[in-house]
């Protein structure tokens, strides 16, 4: 947790902060899938769109509950999920390993504003739809979370097993 902690300040410190800017602009993806930029990760890793072997509809309210809050996948297919904001507060789904997520957490709480592009993550606006596109490479119980501050904490928080 302590190098989230240094990268945050050193961002912060050398002025990088609009990178940091949480609000309700949406999360940015790339342009295009490029295999060769891809991060594998505990939990898989981003998926082509163009593989996508299942989509998962994931609705997020205002009760701070994901529907539905499990899911399960195979081990190696690419799930898109479509996540609908149902709520007239800001959501986002974020998917990761428990400790991961538990970091994240505590990061959003300090530092609220900080914005993130990562491919296992989309912020959705009220009303609106976002989607993430993840390849599940490992078996294992992995999490989605919303990480805005307080909601993680009210319990919106969803498994995905992966068998």
């Amino acid at each position: 947790m302590k190098s989230l902690h240094a990268l945050a300040f050193a961002a912060l410190s050398l002025g990088l902060g609009t990178a940091f800017a949480h609000g309700d602009a949406g999360h940015a993806k790339p342009a295009a899938y490029d295999a060769s930029k891809i991060e594998e990760t505990a939990f898989g890793r981003e998926g082509n769109p163009k593989k996508v072997s299942q989509t998962i509809r994931v609705d997020m309210a205002d009760s701070m509950r994901f529907s539905p809050e499990n899911v399960t996948v195979k081990r190696g297919q690419t799930i898109k999920f479509v996540l609908h904001n149902n709520g007239k507060l800001l959501h986002e789904m974020v998917l990761g390993t428990v400790d991961a997520l538990k970091q994240h957490a505590e990061m959003m709480r300090k530092f609220p504003n900080m914005e993130h592009s990562d491919p296992n993550m989309s912020h959705v606006k009220p009303g609106a739809k976002g989607e993430i596109v993840w390849q599940f490479t490992k078996a294992g119980e992995f999490q989605f979370a919303c990480l805005q501050p307080g909601h993680f904490e009210a319990g919106m928080i969803g498994r995905v097993l992966v068998k």
